[in-house]
Formats: C-alpha cells, sequence, structure tokens
C-alpha cells in the first residue's frame, strides 16, 4: 500500500495491521543521463514489485530516496530516516535499492533486499523467505 493511500481518518484503524515500512533507496548520484534515470527507476519498481504485491496490507510504501550524497553523511540520514519511521509507529523498516554497489550503514533498518553484485533481481522466493524470516525472528 502506497502512504499516498492512507486517508487520514483510516490510519488509526490500519495501523495494527500495517507494521512494515518499505523505504524505496534508488541509488542515483545524479550524472545520470534521462534514460540512465527511467532504467534505475524500473529497476526498483521491479524489486519494489516482489515485496509490495505479495505483502499488500502488511507494507506501507514511503516515497523514495532517489539521489545518494557523499556515502558517510547519506548513511546517516537514511539510518535517521528508519529511526523516524520506527518512532512514528512502525516496527519494521525494510530498505529497497535497484543500485547493487550502493553501501549503507544503517542499524536502524530491519532488512534490505537490492540487487546481487551482478546486477540480477533477488528472486520473489528469496525475498519472502526474508520477510517472512524478519517477521518470524521479531515475534519470537
Amino acid at each position: 500500500m502506497k502512504f499516498s493511500e492512507i486517508e487520514k481518518e483510516q490510519w488509526e484503524e490500519l495501523r495494527p495491521y500495517l507494521d512494515t515500512c518499505l523505504l524505496p533507496v534508488t541509488g542515483m548520484d545524479g550524472s545520470e543521463q534521462p534514460y540512465e534515470a527511467t532504467e534505475w527507476l524500473e529497476r526498483l519498481r521491479d524489486i519494489m514489485d516482489l515485496i509490495e504485491i505479495p505483502f499488500k496490507g502488511r507494507i506501507v510504501t514511503y516515497p523514495a530516496c532517489h539521489y545518494v550524497t557523499s556515502s558517510g553523511s547519506f548513511s546517516e540520514s537514511v539510518n535517521a530516516m528508519c529511526a523516524g519511521l520506527k518512532r512514528s509507529g512502525f516496527k519494521y523498516v525494510v530498505l529497497v535499492s535497484a543500485n547493487p554497489a550502493l553501501e549503507l550503514s544503517c542499524e536502524e533498518a530491519d532488512l534490505w533486499i537490492r540487487p546481487n553484485e551482478d546486477g540480477h533481481i533477488p528472486e520473489q522466493a528469496f525475498v519472502s523467505h526474508e520477510i517472512r524470516l524478519l517477521w518470524q525472528s521479531q515475534t519470537e
């Protein structure tokens, strides 16, 4: 479910069921040509579909962080965003990126899904397993 699909009046009723936030991180640096930016966004969409479609009803997708700044400050920013999302009521934050080379140090994120080193998008079974494992391990 996209953040924009949730009305103010619905939130308190839906909140107990929507305990996981999906935070997309495209991983572009601003040097991309228009067609390259399109490719990045298409890859991000494809990875997000592996999460959003099968887990609709439990995950809220927030707006994407598209552009990476220097790695240290960007990691700190993403970590702060994850912490803020948890303070706002989400139990879990899942980062998803289209950039296999993006390195983040983000202790507040509970899971990070991205392409492998060769740039291949993870398999649906792997993504589903990782998310279910996250939810199971946190309830035990």
